[in-house]
């Protein structure tokens, strides 16, 4: 018989550095969660995408066992990463932060495809575009 949901918890956790700090602890605790397992477990899996933040499900179930699936870096974090900028343009419409190439902007889709509601790579693609615009990052040809 499978087991009973009590509450799913979305969190953005920067990848082997989770600590019980806010905002981590405080959803944690309110679920019952043992945070300390958790963060250790976490750690452990994400260690070799350090530098990333990344979003986590987690599924608490009645008795408070758990469930958590780490899904692939925020697009934000991938795309700064792939223009080589420390962060987006705090005005995008007047200002550039940086530009990315039609190649560098596949790769991003193409890294965060299992995140996405499509499986065209076109799709994904504009879905990174806006992304980029949003911050202050031009595509060029």
């Amino acid at each position: 018989m499978a087991k009973k949901i009590s509450s799913i918890i979305k969190l953005n956790i920067a990848a082997g550095k989770g600590t019980p700090a806010p905002p981590v602890g405080p959803a944690l605790g309110q679920a019952g969660i043992n945070m300390m397992e958790f963060l250790k477990k976490f750690n452990e899996q994400t260690a070799p995408q350090m530098g990333f933040k990344l979003p986590v499900e987690i599924t608490v179930f009645e008795d408070r066992s758990y469930a958590f699936i780490v899904k692939q870096p925020l697009v934000s974090d991938l795309i700064k990463r792939a223009a080589g900028i420390e962060k987006g343009a705090a005005n995008p419409l007047k200002d550039r932060a940086g530009a990315l190439t039609k190649d560098k902007l596949r790769e991003v889709a193409k890294a965060k495809m299992k995140d996405f509601n499509t499986e065209d790579e076109e799709m994904a693609m504009r879905i990174v575009a806006g992304t980029a615009r949003s911050m202050g990052v031009k595509i060029e040809d």
